[in-house]
C-alpha cells in the first residue's frame, strides 16, 4: 500500500505487521479441509497526513460479505444495544412525531437485529445488506431488505425509490468498506438534506490502548479517531456534529452527522474526545510506536499459558469464533493441539473449521459435556455477558482465560468473577 485511499497521500509509517492470515469468515467445511487455503499480509499502518489507520485491500468485500457467517442476532448483548438506541434515535430525530412519515435506512443491516425494532414501532424502514443468507433472514423478520452494497449509485437509487431517509444508520461497517470515499457519498444520497446519519465504528485510541490488535483483520480496511473520521465524512459532504463513546467492541465511538449545509458546531463532546486523542499522540507517530511490542507479549504470554496447561496435562477449550478469534488463533500460531475446539452459538459454524488454524467448531453444550479445566473466551469484548452464560463451568471447577488486554484467568464462582 503506497497511497492512503482516504487523502492519497504516500506519507504511510508501519504500526504493526501480523503476518499473513486467511480472511477471518472463511470457515471451512470438512471436505476442505486438504485443499489450499489462501493468506494475505495482515499489515497496519497509518497515514501521517489524515492520521487514518488502514491496511492494504487485498480481498473485496464482495469475497467476505456475499455469502457470511456472521448473524448479530446471536449476541443477546449486541440485540440490547441496538432495542437502546432505536429507543433514543427515535426521540433524538423525532421520528415519532404526530403526522411524521418517517423513514430509517440501515446500511449493512444484517439480519434485521436493529431494524426490527424499527419495525415494532411501525416506522417506515429498509435495510441494506450485501450477504444473500443474511439479508433473508431479515426479511423472514418482516425488515424489507435490499440485497446490495452501498455505492453513490445505490444511494441515489433507493432516495429515488423510498425518498430521503430521515435516519441513515451504518452500525460497524465504515471500517469495511475499502471505498470509503464512495461509501460516504452514498451514505449522502441517502440521507435528507435536513436529516442525521449514525456510525457505529471502533475507536482506533482504546484499540492502541487495551491491546486490541485482534480486531485487525482483513473485512476491517480502516481504523478511525475521530480526527480521522472527521475528514472521512468530509469527503462525501457530510459533518461530524457529536460524539458519543460506547463499551461495544471494547470501545467504539458513535458519529453523529449531518449534511454540512445544516451541520452547524459541534458539540463539546466532539473537543473532547479530539483533546483525548491529542494526548494520547494518534496525531503523531509517538502515539503507535509501542503497540507492536506490546502486541507481541501478548502473544507470548498466552502460548506460555497454553503450552503450560498442555504440559501439565489440562484441558482448554474455546468458546466463540468471531473474525476477532481468527485473527487471535493465527498470530499466535495456535492449533488443535493447544485448543481442541471452540463453541459458538451460531448453528452456521457448526461442523465447521476456523480458517487457518482448522480448530473444530462445535456446539455450545459440548463444554459441559467435556467439563474441560479452561475456557478460552475469544469474543472477549462481551467479558460480563459470557461470564454470565458461563457460569455453569464453576460446579466443576473450571475457570474462564481472557487473553486481552492481558492474559486474565479468572474463577467463577456463584455468579461472580475473581481475579
Amino acid at each position: 500500500m503506497t497511497r492512503c485511499r482516504l487523502c492519497g497521500s504516500e506519507a504511510m509509517a508501519s504500526v504493526v505487521d501480523l503476518g499473513a492470515t486467511p480472511p477471518c469468515e472463511s470457515f471451512l467445511a470438512a471436505d476442505q479441509l486438504d485443499q489450499p487455503e489462501p493468506a494475505y499480509p495482515l499489515h497496519l499502518q497509518v497515514c501521517t497526513d489524515c492520521w487514518l489507520a488502514q491496511i492494504p485491500p487485498l480481498i473485496t468485500p464482495e469475497e467476505t460479505f456475499k455469502e457470511y457467517a456472521y448473524f448479530s442476532s446471536f449476541s443477546t448483548s449486541w440485540v440490547e444495544h441496538a432495542r437502546t438506541f432505536v429507543a433514543d434515535a427515535v426521540e433524538r430525530v423525532g421520528l415519532d412525531a404526530d403526522g411524521s412519515d418517517a423513514f430509517v435506512v440501515e446500511v449493512a443491516s444484517n439480519d434485521g437485529y436493529l431494524l426490527k425494532h424499527v419495525v415494532d414501532r411501525g416506522i417506515r424502514c429498509l435495510g441494506i445488506e450485501p450477504s444473500v443468507n443474511v439479508g433473508a433472514a431479515a426479511r423472514d423478520k418482516g425488515v424489507p431488505t435490499l440485497t446490495e452494497f452501498l455505492s453513490p449509485e445505490t444511494g441515489s437509487a433507493v432516495r429515488k425509490e423510498h425518498g430521503p431517509a430521515n435516519l441513515v444508520v451504518a452500525n460497524n461497517v465504515y471500517a469495511h468498506i475499502p471505498d470509503v470515499v464512495g461509501f460516504t457519498q452514498g451514505l449522502r444520497a441517502l440521507v435528507a438534506d435536513d436529516g442525521w446519519v449514525s456510525i457505529e465504528v471502533q475507536h482506533l485510541l482504546t484499540l492502541i490502548e487495551e491491546n486490541q490488535y485482534d480486531t485487525i483483520y482483513h473485512e476491517h480496511f480502516q481504523y478511525y479517531t475521530v480526527a480521522s473520521a472527521i475528514q472521512a465524512l468530509a469527503s462525501g459532504g457530510l459533518t461530524l456534529v457529536d460524539v458519543e463513546l460506547l463499551p461495544t467492541h471494547g470501545g467504539s465511538i458513535r458519529l453523529w452527522s449531518r449534511p454540512a449545509e445544516v451541520a452547524g458546531e459541534p458539540t463539546q463532546r466532539v473537543a473532547d474526545v479530539l483533546a483525548r486523542e491529542k494526548a494520547a499522540g494518534l496525531q503523531e507517530l509517538s502515539g503507535y510506536t509501542e503497540f507492536s511490542a506490546r502486541v507481541a507479549k501478548v502473544r507470548r504470554d498466552l502460548l506460555k499459558f497454553l503450552i503450560e496447561a498442555a504440559e501439565r496435562g489440562e484441558t482448554v477449550v474455546g468458546y466463540g469464533a468471531p473474525g476477532k478469534g481468527n485473527t487471535l488463533l493465527n498470530h499466535c500460531g495456535i492449533r488443535p493441539d493447544l485448543l481442541a475446539y471452540t463453541v459458538d452459538r451460531n448453528p452456521y459454524k457448526h461442523g465447521r473449521f476456523t480458517p487457518g488454524t482448522r480448530i473444530p467448531i462445535l456446539p455450545p453444550e459440548q463444554i459441559a459435556a467435556d467439563k474441560p479445566d479452561y475456557v478460552l473466551v475469544l469474543p472477549w469484548n462481551l467479558r460480563a455477558e459470557l461470564t454470565e452464560q458461563l457460569s455453569f463451568v464453576h460446579e466443576w471447577g473450571g475457570r474462564l482465560v481472557f487473553p486481552i488486554p492481558e492474559l486474565s484467568v479468572v474463577e467463577v464462582a456463584s455468579r461472580k468473577v475473581t481475579a
